[in-house]
């Protein structure tokens, strides 16, 4: 029998890129929240067993699930930074979670994650001891800007976007994320922990409508594909 898969999921943002007084992950789109279209996708996956939730300390709009599609929905309270958050979840985790069970980190105003990237991330996921994430290959020209003008163009062979899930063993990914903020290390992603640790996750390419709503532009793009499900 495969083993049961976690989710964490960092909701302590404020959102201040996109404006306005909602943090993004409780803007609606085609009839719900844009965290509860994530957390419904994740925990719709057989191999997921539930959810853990950061939030921040003061969050008046969680609305206080605690089950969603029939599996536990836990919350913890997060931190400053992305990466404060993610390790307060690990370590909120129940203790029947060991650190070999598989985690997946995705992101709460991420609405749009179909069920086949989380098979294709959990298979990659484990089958390297270096985890994995969910992305895909370069495909604009890249221009390097100063002052609103072109410096020059840049290579875009071998770079790809990062998207989430992320997926890595509950155990490193809390050593690696302790080992980044005690160095320092602001990361974006859990991605660049695991790099700082010295690992290479593989990178899974996955649909590029796995948006993140970061713009009232990617809210519309998102409401229009949601519609089409």
């Amino acid at each position: 029998m495969s083993a049961p898969v976690w989710a964490v999921m960092p909701a302590a943002g404020r959102g201040s890129r996109f404006g306005g007084e909602i943090p993004k992950q409780y803007l609606v789109a085609a009839g719900k929240p844009l965290i509860a279209h994530a957390l419904d996708a994740l925990l719709a996956h057989p191999r997921v067993a539930g959810a853990m939730i950061a939030l921040a300390a003061d969050d008046a709009r969680w609305p206080g699930w605690s089950e969603r599609q029939g599996k536990p929905v836990l919350r913890c309270v997060g931190g400053g930074e992305r990466a404060d958050s993610v390790l307060a979840a690990l370590r909120a985790l129940p203790d029947t979670v060991g650190d070999d069970a598989l985690v997946l980190v995705h992101d709460a105003a991420r609405p749009n994650l179909r069920r086949p990237d989380i098979d294709a991330l959990i298979a990659a996921a484990e089958a390297e001891p270096d985890g994995a994430i969910l992305g895909a290959p370069l495909r604009d020209t890249l221009k390097r800007a100063h002052d609103g003008r072109i410096l020059s163009t840049e290579p875009r062979d071998g770079l790809w976007r990062a998207f989430t899930p992320q997926a890595f063993r509950r155990g490193a990914l809390t050593a690696a994320l302790r080992d980044a903020a005690v160095a320092g290390l602001v990361v974006t992603d859990e991605a660049s922990a695991m790099e700082y640790a010295g690992l290479h996750p593989r990178l899974v390419e996955g649909r590029e409508d796995n948006l993140k709503v970061t713009t009232p532009a990617d809210l519309a793009l998102a409401e229009y594909l949601l519609g089409k499900v």
